[in-house]
């Protein structure tokens, strides 16, 4: 098939159903494309490596089920280690619990924000997606699951700021943009650390439509102090001042990581 014969195919599939263009437009490449025409000279984060993160050679331990939509192993290391020495810890979306279940490892003053099931299901989700929810974060105790939609929950109303803040809801441009604001006019204090999920699809590709969403959320006094952690997915937020280098990709490997398995019936 030609070019032309592709080309004429997609317009009659795009006449027949318009939504196809939706997924044209939410190509990475096309959001990096919009990205540059705001922030033409900032391309990506300065990275930092999780050692400079640890301030030693970094080590840790986590427990994690190896499924879809969950983090990284580095990803939810950089969380354990971020916690240390902290005392609360506030999270947006919860999926299985993972991500808080191993904060609390290190935080007692844990609390989970995510939608509730009958929300879950009502917006049509598959009810056993809706049922899996904090089915590992659910077996300590001493977690405070909250149930809402960041859309209407009241911030303010928590009358609290945090050490630690997770964001991990709604990975679209406009809740991502959203939960920040939020997190930053409601949560956060002078030495308050956030962590943003999924600023990448993995270590060495960049999520524009979420990059551009952290940057149009968060101040911009604040933007000189958002960073990439190496070997995660993540972006951190912190007033340290961190050795970086600048992103590359392909990216030439710095660390060799080693890594235990060990399995626990679940």
């Amino acid at each position: 098939m030609t070019k032309l014969q592709k080309l004429k195919k997609s317009i009659q599939y795009i006449i027949k159903q318009p939504s196809l263009v939706n997924l044209i437009l939410d190509q990475n490449d096309i959001r990096k494309q919009q990205f540059q025409k705001t922030y033409p000279n900032f391309l990506s984060l300065p990275e930092v490596s999780l050692d400079e993160i640890s301030n030693q050679n970094f080590e840790s331990n986590v427990d994690l089920f190896i499924l879809d939509g969950g983090s990284l192993p580095t990803d939810l290391a950089l969380l354990k280690t971020l916690a240390k020495g902290k005392d609360s810890y506030f999270e947006i979306g919860t999926w299985r619990g993972e991500s808080v279940w191993n904060v609390a490892k290190e935080i007692e003053d844990c609390t989970t924000l995510n939608l509730s099931k009958a929300e879950m299901e009502a917006m049509g989700w598959n009810k056993r997606y809706a049922e899996l929810h904090g089915i590992l974060s659910k077996k300590n105790p001493k977690i405070l699951h909250l149930e809402g939609n960041t859309k209407t929950f009241d911030f303010a109303g928590l009358n609290k700021k945090y050490d630690l803040i997770f964001i991990d809801g709604d990975h679209s441009y406009e809740m991502v943009k959203h939960d920040t604001e939020q997190v930053f006019k409601h949560l956060v204090h002078d030495k308050s650390v956030v962590v943003w999920h999924d600023y990448a699809y993995n270590a060495e590709k960049i999520r524009y439509e979420v990059f551009k969403a952290i940057l149009d959320g968060t101040p911009k006094e604040f933007h000189q102090n958002i960073y990439h952690p190496q070997n995660t997915m993540c972006a951190v937020f912190n007033r340290e001042n961190y050795r970086t280098s600048a992103f590359e990709s392909p990216k030439t490997p710095e660390f060799l990581f080693e890594v235990n398995l060990k399995s626990n019936q679940f």
